[in-house]
């Protein structure tokens, strides 16, 4: 098990545009692999990009399947590797043309540790991208699965959640916001 440094807020690496996975089922990209979910799970994370922990490549991993204590309300999101992410809003009847329905919803990250935040994003998306062998994933998802995907995929064109925050009213300290909230780490 190898559990990797987070980067956080600050660190210059993590405002770089990520570069696209040319060699899928690799042993780099399996090690990878292994590293972000080794570290993902040390750190009670609903997802981690490779930027956060210093790698300039375009995957992402998310999902819970079991209680998290950071996101104890939150509905189970399937275990997912994607590479090479593309996001489409969608109209609420699934359409890719349209006005996009938005929501708001608390986040946090590991990179921006003890803070939360009200962030807007958009309610229903479509994604595809590729798994760690080069099989091709597509999904239609809304929600918290739609929340966690968008926020993972930021990470890779440079943006952290403090970024998309309109109303700083609703930005704090987690321990602050959510006082019996046990995040088991500084969030």
């Amino acid at each position: 098990m190898t559990v990797r440094e987070i980067l956080k807020m600050g660190d210059p690496r993590l405002l770089r545009v990520a570069q696209p996975v040319t060699a899928f089922d690799s042993d780099e990209l399996h090690l990878l692999i292994t590293d972000l979910l080794d570290t993902m799970a040390a750190a009670n994370g609903a997802g981690l990009a490779a930027p956060q922990i210093g790698v300039d490549l375009q995957v992402v991993i998310f999902g819970s399947g079991e209680f998290n204590p950071r996101y104890p309300d939150a509905p189970t999101v399937p275990r997912t590797v994607l590479c090479n992410p593309v996001i489409t809003p969608l109209t609420e009847d699934g359409q890719s043309l349209g006005a996009f329905e938005e929501e708001l919803g608390w986040e946090g990250c590991l990179s921006v540790p003890g803070l939360r935040a009200m962030v807007p994003r958009y309610a229903h998306i479509h994604y595809a991208g590729f798994d760690q062998y080069g099989d091709p994933i597509e999904r239609t998802v809304s929600g918290f699965h739609a929340r966690v995907v968008q926020h993972e995929c930021d990470h890779l064109i440079g943006k952290l959640y403090p970024m998309r925050v309109r109303d700083f009213t609703q930005f704090g300290f987690t321990k602050v916001l959510f006082p019996g909230l046990d995040a088991g780490v500084d969030d």
